[in-house]
């Protein structure tokens, strides 16, 4: 079984992932286009159940390799996204569904209040809040991770301080084994991470300072 998962990892997570987007599509349209909440409920649950099903063929596979691989990371990053940021998404998108299909059947499907936050969502100030605090979000989350990996490439912490020193040195190097990081696949991804977060901090600061 644990062979099967390995051979056919991508496979699964792409279907897996299909099912998850065609669920949702399939909550908005059993809940609000026939009004049948009870049943709309299952496509939540289906959805859940994919999520969980891809944080277990993660944890197959890196408990029949022992190694972090691609796979693993990606299926990590998929899977935290859904259960963090994912939530706040998932409430825009019905949002967005309850509009159009209201749109469509002549009907208002949204509440005072989610006319308010709507209202409220488009207001420059709160844009400019809601982009500085997922910009710290995002920071705080890729500090995080990268305290996790240097646990997982070093013995003790105590090898914290010469790493810190020596950062410019092993990043020049481009060679996973003189940084902190316990695999080439970690070292690059947070490389590129590392990229990903200045940009979003350069960005973000050019956003408020020409808001202000």
């Amino acid at each position: 079984m644990q062979a099967f998962f390995l051979s056919y990892q991508w496979e699964l997570f792409i279907g897996a992932e299909i099912i998850s987007i065609v669920a949702l599509l399939l909550f908005g349209i059993t809940r609000y286009f026939f009004n049948k909440r009870k049943a709309s409920n299952l496509f939540i649950l289906l959805f859940i159940i994919v999520t969980a099903f891809e944080a277990a063929i993660a944890w197959i596979i890196y408990n029949y390799t022992g190694e972090i691989s691609s796979f693993t990371v990606i299926i990590t990053i998929f899977v935290l996204y859904a259960v963090t940021f994912g939530l706040n998404d998932f409430k825009k998108l019905d949002r967005w569904m309850r509009v159009k299909i209201g749109n469509y059947r002549g009907a208002d499907l949204l509440t005072v209040k989610e006319h308010q936050t709507i209202a409220k969502e488009q207001n420059p100030r709160h844009k400019k809040r809601k982009d500085l605090m997922a910009t710290t979000m995002h920071v705080v989350v890729f500090l995080i991770a990268q305290v996790i990996f240097w646990m997982l490439g070093t013995e003790s912490i105590t090898q914290w301080g010469h790493y810190l020193s020596t950062i410019s040195d092993w990043i020049k190097a481009s060679q996973y084994e003189y940084s902190p990081y316990p695999s080439e696949l970690l070292y690059r991804l947070s490389v590129i991470w590392a990229i990903i977060v200045i940009i979003d901090i350069v960005y973000c600061a050019s956003y408020l300072f020409k808001k202000s």
